[in-house]
Order: structure tokens, then sequence, then C-alpha cells
């Protein structure tokens, strides 16, 4: 309202009489109070009993300060006075407290009223609740810093939070660690069981992260599967190892119910220090990534701290990736960078070749010959697996096509397949399709997943492995012993084979339990009537125990070393019997 305008409503005003007047303000909707030149209380309105809770009688007489919440600092009131003095006017917002005790604010406006010859005579206080919109202004910081999901801070609150933990440390001389938590094989959760059941597995690893970290610590949800745990005022480095030691036991020690499905969440922890992996909240991050996805290249459900030399494997493992993707969209029907190696396995007792298994080789041209060991890590880690192994697919069936129009018959071409692949219902259409295509049966297939890819998913692995046995196609456990398997479920997996993996077969020589648990495995492979692989054979000794056990059949060093497809054929024709 300008000035004039008030003056026209003041001259409006005193027109009336008083008792309109008193009307007025008996019948206002918002709360008036009056005091007099002694700062007395001597009037007020039912808007405002109705506001304040208290009777009347209570408030004649007293001062103003009865309603005081102590919210407001003594400051405030003295700047409140001052403008008075100066204006005769003050209007802000006032935190009271109410007869029941609880505190409200309101937006109050207080103005002097002077007698003709400008003595004081009262202040009039208006009072304007404002409780709902505060309240909806906190509900909107509230959304605006927090996660929706689990409650937690979001990233937002994460970089305001770093940054002040961050200058009091360095003021007082002590360290911030940052702990960056990755969920491993979340990804699959979300893509098998649906995202439902992947949010409320979110909210229950939020709960446990909050849990089990000191009341001092931040724990946010940066987004998807990543959380960041903040470690203000920290003494050393042990203490952040004992706090990541107790998170990723909590983690992965957790099993979640959540509906028909058991699901376990283990971590992957990345870890950087302030000041010395960086100064500021961007270096600290990037480099607890880093330390992260060192965990992952370690199998996954650790911790990692961060070190200068990680950013060069950072770096190099970048470089992969970018080359990998290039390689996979340079194939074309007439040339490509990946070709197969074919590895055989032979019959235990009569030393022939019954089969090949099937294995990727890359060359790049500039980084030249890529093992498989690096890459197809890189590949599962960056989703590049899933066109790798079709490509793998079709490029076995091709070769096997071959193999068949030179001569050999007889022998099965076993390939690995990927928990990425599995994950697709439609993986079994795709190998009739190739099959079809280069006029195969399904008998010259085998397929091959690992222990802890079958045990990823259960219900969905049965569904598509039970697809592929109805076809006819044989089905393998590779890398046998390595995974936490419950041989309860893999009893009902419709598989023909379990591959012993060679890190038992290469000390079954000089470590007794090697050699109990590959005498075990073979017993209990055969009393389930599977046939019985050992990989990684390179001695006559290992040959000689093994064939004594009574596995089925051999592969490894000792026989050959995987062969380009060239090779094949005068490998198979001397070993023939």
């Amino acid at each position: 309202m300008t000035g004039d305008e008030a003056q026209a409503v003041a001259r409006s005003l005193a027109g009336l009489s008083p008792a309109v007047l008193q009307r007025i303000v008996l019948q206002s909707g918002e709360a008036v109070l009056v005091t007099d030149a002694g700062n007395r209380i001597v009037a007020a309105n039912a808007a405002f009993l109705h506001l304040s809770g208290y009777p009347l009688e209570e408030l004649l007489g007293a001062g103003p300060q009865l309603l005081a919440s102590g919210r407001n600092p003594p400051e405030f009131y003295a700047a409140m006075w001052q403008s008075l003095r100066e204006s005769g006017l003050w209007s802000g917002e006032i935190w009271d407290r109410r007869k029941d005790g609880n505190v409200y604010s309101a937006w109050l406006t207080i103005s002097e009223v002077r007698d003709g010859e400008g003595r004081l005579t009262h202040h009039v206080a208006s009072f304007a609740d404002i409780g709902e919109r505060v309240e909806a202004t906190q509900k909107l910081l509230h959304l605006a810093y927090h996660d929706p999901l689990t409650g937690l801070p979001n990233r937002l609150a994460f970089e305001s939070q770093i940054d002040l933990a961050i200058r009091s440390c360095e003021r007082d001389h002590k360290q911030v660690a940052l702990m960056l938590i990755d969920l491993d094989h979340f990804k699959a959760v979300n893509d098998t069981l649906g995202h439902a059941i992947g949010d409320e597995l979110l909210k229950r690893v939020a709960v446990s992260l909050r849990e089990c970290v000191r009341a001092s610590d931040i724990v946010v949800r940066l987004g998807g599967d990543e959380f960041v745990v903040v470690l203000p005022d920290i003494d050393n480095a042990m203490t952040v190892a004992t706090l990541a030691g107790k998170v990723q036991r909590r983690l992965a020690g957790d099993c979640h119910l959540i509906g028909p499905h058991t699901l376990y969440a283990t971590p992957s922890i990345g870890i950087s220090l302030y000041p010395g992996d960086g100064t500021d909240r961007e270096s600290l991050l990037r480099n607890a990534d880093v330390a992260m996805y060192h965990a992952k290249d370690g199998g996954r459900n650790n911790y990692q701290f961060y070190a200068r030399r990680m950013n060069e494997a950072a770096g190099e493992r970048l470089q992969l990736e970018n080359a990998l993707r290039q390689a996979l969209a340079s194939i074309t029907p007439e040339d490509s960078p990946f070709s197969l190696h074919f590895q055989p396995q032979i019959d235990a007792l009569s030393g022939a070749v019954i089969g090949l298994e099937a294995l990727a080789r890359w060359h790049d041209p500039v980084l030249g010959e890529i093992p498989p060991t690096r890459f197809i890590r890189i590949a599962e880690d960056s989703g590049l697996i899933q066109p790798l192994g079709d490509w793998i697919l079709w490029e076995t069936c091709r070769n096997i096509r071959h193999f068949r129009d030179a001569g050999l018959h007889g022998l099965r071409v076993a390939v690995n397949i990927s928990a990425q692949q599995l994950r697709h219902e439609n993986l079994p259409r795709l190998v009739r399709g190739i099959l079809d295509c280069y006029d195969l049966t399904p008998l010259d297939l085998e397929l091959e997943i690992t222990e802890s890819t079958a045990m990823q998913n259960p219900e969905l692995t049965l569904s598509v492995l039970r697809q592929f046995a109805d076809m006819g196609i044989m089905l393998a456990i590779d890398d046998f012993g390595t995974g936490y398997s419950s041989l309860a479920y893999l009893k009902h997996l419709p598989i023909h084979r379990l591959k012993l993996d060679r890190s038992f077969v290469k000390d079954i020589e000089s470590d007794p339990n090697d050699a109990a648990i590959c005498s075990a495995t073979v017993a209990l492979g055969h009393n389930l009537g599977l046939e019985l692989v050992a990989e990684g054979v390179e001695t006559e000794a290992q040959r000689h125990f093994l064939a004594e056990l009574g596995c089925d059949a051999l592969q490894g060093f000792y026989y050959s070393k995987p062969l380009p497809t060239w090779q094949v054929a005068a490998f198979v024709a001397a070993h023939r019997p």
C-alpha cells in the first residue's frame, strides 16, 4: 500500500463510530493484540485468543514476552524496536509459543498509535499464522535435499555437507574419509525381478548403512545403487578401514526376503581421504570412484583405498573399453578384429578328441594382442558382453559348419554364456535361429555357464536352461567349485556336465586339500549322473591322477593350447583312435 492509499484509508476510518471500529477488530479473521504505552496488553480479539490459546484474563496486563518462544535472539527484538522508533512500523516473521507450549510461526505487523500531540499511546499488533506456509516450505526443502525413495540426503545435500566437513577438518587439521559404495550385480535385480523389488532392496540397504555407521557420519544416496558415506574428523586410516569392514560385512551378511525372493547385496567400496587424495569434493569423489572400480576388479564384495597407481589402471581400463567398443562396431561379415581359437577336450580313457571349447581372441591394431582375462571382464562390466557374446555364438556355429564340411563329425563345440546373455529370455530363440542358419543340430553345440552365473537369478536361469535342454543342447557348469552355489538348487538344473576348475587341478600333486576336493567333486558329479571335465591339465601326473579318479574328459596345455581354426583338423586327425 502506498502512502497516499494509507492516508485515504485512515480518512475513511476516521468517520466511523468507535462501536463500528470495535466491531471491525472483533470480527477480523486476523489476530490483533493491543498494548499500552508501557507495552502491557490491554486488548485482544477472538482470532488472537484462538491463535495463542490464552484466555483474555491471562493476557490483560501482561507483557508480550509471555508469548516468546525463545527461538528469536535478542538481536531480533533490538532491530524490531529500533524500526518502531524510527518509522513507527515493523513487519516480519516471528516465532511465538502457544499456551500449550507448541511453537508457531506468524507474520507480525506492529504499528504505533499516537495522540493529537504526538505522544505514544498504544501499539497495535496483527498476526497472520503462516505455519502451513512454513511447513510447506520445509517439505519442499526436504524434498530438494533428500532422496524420496530411501529418505537419505541426496547429491545436492552431499555437496554442501562434505564442503562443510572439509572446511571444518581443514581448520582442525583432521582428515575426512569418503566411502563410495556400489552394490554388486544390482542391475540384474532390476532387469530380472523388476524395479519394485530393486527399490525395496535399496531401501533396506539404506537402513543397514545408517545403522552401522556413527551418528556423526553422513550417509547419502547419490543415485541408482550408489551410496556415499562421509566420515568427518578421522584421525587415521585404520578407523576408516574398521568402519569399511563393518559396512562390507553387514551388507554382505544381510539376507533380504522380498516377496518370494531371497536377495543379498554385496558391496564394492572405494575410499579416498582428505587431504591426501584430494582437497575438494570433486577430486575425493573421483578418486573414491577409481578405488571402487579397483574393488570390483578385485572380485567385488571388498573395499579398497585409493592409490595414485589406480588412476593409471583406470586410464588403461578406459582406453581398453573405448577400443573394445570401436572393435565391436567395426565387425563386418568379411572382417573382424576378433577371432576364435579352439581348445580340444580329450577322452580320459581313449585319448581321442571328443569336443572343443571356443575361446575368443582380440587383436587391436594399436594395442596388439589383448588377453581374454582383460577384455572379457571389461566387456561384462560395460555391458559390451552382449554384442560380443552374440558374435561368438554366430562365429562358433560358422566354424562348426566349416568343420563339418571338412569332414570333422562328432565334435561338439562348447561356448561360454555370460550372465547378461542369460538374462535375455530370447536367447534360446537366437540360438535356435543360428543353428538353423548353418544347418546344424543341437547336438553340435554345448553351452557353458559359470557356477556364480547360475546362482544370480535361479528362477530365470532354470527357465532358460530348460528350454535349451528341451532343444537337445548339452549344458555344462563351468568353473565348478569356485562359486557359492546350493547343491540343492544345482541338482534341479538340467545340466549334463561339470567342469572342475583349474585352480583345484593345479596343485593336486602336492596339495592334499585340492586332491580331496577333486575326488569329492568327481564322486558327486557321477552320483548325480553328470560327466566330469577337468580343466587346466598341464602335466602327466595330473592327467594320470584325474583319469584314476574317473574324470570323463580332460582339457589343458598338456594336450594342446587353444588352436586357430586352420590347425584344428590336423590335431583331431592325430588324436583319433
